[in-house]
């Protein structure tokens, strides 16, 4: 396997918390139904959520894109174990451009922020 792109991001779940709150179809529009569904099982949804912004953004960064290229819904974080990457539509056409065949992704929490790092793979050189 060889690295293709890395990327980090950080996100503050007060402040996803606050949105969630604020704008309610924040939710439908940046995730996906499995995540929205493994996300409010929990007494902090936005908990989860964070780390899954923080995920899609690293993901998106690993690809040497951003959200203006990259539909929100066009990647998806698993939860409940080893996280794990999904890419539908842009995010999946992008891979394949790039050679991208698959994600390393690893999520941490503190009481305030969630930090996730992405790694695209791609195959030998």
């Amino acid at each position: 396997m060889r690295i293709v792109g890395l990327g980090v991001d950080l996100a503050d779940i007060d402040r996803v918390g606050r949105v969630l709150a604020r704008y309610p179809r924040f939710a439908e529009r940046c995730f996906t139904a499995h995540e929205r569904e493994y996300a409010f099982r929990f007494a902090k949804p936005e908990r989860r959520l964070a780390a899954r912004f923080a995920g899609k953004e690293a993901v998106m960064k690993s690809m040497g894109a951003g959200w203006r290229r990259i539909r929100w819904q066009d990647i998806e974080i698993t939860g409940g174990g080893k996280p794990t990457v999904r890419g539908f539509g842009t995010a999946a056409r992008r891979a394949e451009m790039l050679g991208i065949t698959g994600f390393e992704i690893t999520i941490t929490h503190t009481d305030k922020d969630a930090l996730v790092f992405a790694i695209a793979l791609g195959e030998h050189e």
